[in-house]
């Protein structure tokens, strides 16, 4: 569905670099599924690891200090965050329309981050006139801020601005943003699609069902993304500790770096 035409074409490069390798490392278990259909199930040992994330520089301290003193977090309003680049107009209009719901019950905000870059029609608004006509047709051009790009070490104060990570991607694969927030100690709301669910869990965040298939994208409704977002916002404090426990006990670098470092010793040895 991402590639369009040709992906067998593109896919088979891929393919005959898993079938010669000695041990494959999959960065989830959708992962796994998708090689296996598209590239064939591997020759030589596998397992699943997902991504890992330095849980001393991503943390939840940095969370509280961005609150503003003696206010406390609740002070703050809800904010969605939209990370990543957004190469995908449905990403930047689901977010919207979710915040232009959100917005009937709480007082809440959005951050979309990134380059927005997704193909338009010939005559058609650019994808940053697009997304601001969009904002101003639902009413909630005040609430959005359009942060643009950032670089790694930005990336924990990024973080700590935001309530939740609204991530409505469809089979997204094992993306290092959701451990990242988690790690932060932000709940994540997504598409039950892809690995994400993996990542998440059931007590870090919530999922919206999702349609999608290997051959199309279905995005998010965005009255289930809203629903989700004021469920885990009533939860917020619950949602971000069990967050921040599972990014530790799961996904930290130090373990990742080590049984690379075991599988690579095993394998040359």
């Amino acid at each position: 569905a991402w590639h369009g035409p040709g992906s067998e074409r593109v896919n088979a490069p891929m393919g005959r670099l898993l079938h010669a390798a000695d041990h494959v490392f999959y960065q989830s278990a959708f992962c796994k599924l998708g090689a296996d259909l598209y590239l064939g199930p591997p020759t030589g040992a596998w397992e699943i690891l997902h991504n890992a994330v330095d849980t001393t520089r991503f943390t939840p301290a940095a969370r509280a200090a961005a609150a503003s003193p003696g206010s406390g977090a609740s002070a703050r309003p809800l904010t969605l965050l939209l990370g990543g680049n957004q190469h995908h107009a449905y990403r930047v209009e689901a977010a919207l329309r979710t915040l232009a719901l959100v917005a009937r019950e709480a007082d809440a905000r959005l951050v979309v981050t990134g380059t927005l870059a997704w193909a338009t029609a010939p005559g058609a608004d650019c994808a940053p006139a697009a997304a601001r006509r969009l904002a101003a047709e639902l009413g909630i051009a005040d609430r959005i801020t359009f942060s643009g790009s950032y670089r790694q070490d930005e990336a924990p104060a990024l973080l700590a601005s935001a309530s939740l990570l609204l991530h409505p991607q469809e089979n997204d694969a094992c993306p290092n943003l959701v451990v990242e927030a988690l790690a932060c100690g932000l709940p994540v709301v997504h598409s039950a699609s892809g690995g994400v669910p993996e990542l998440v869990g059931d007590e870090a965040g919530s999922s919206v069902p999702s349609r999608s298939t290997w051959e199309e994208i279905v995005p998010p409704e965005p009255e289930a993304l809203a629903a989700a977002v004021l469920a885990v916002a009533g939860r917020l404090a619950d949602h971000s500790a069990a967050a921040r426990d599972r990014a530790v006990a799961r996904f930290d670098l130090v373990p990742w770096v080590e049984r690379h470092r075991q599988v690579f010793a095993e394998l040359v040895a």
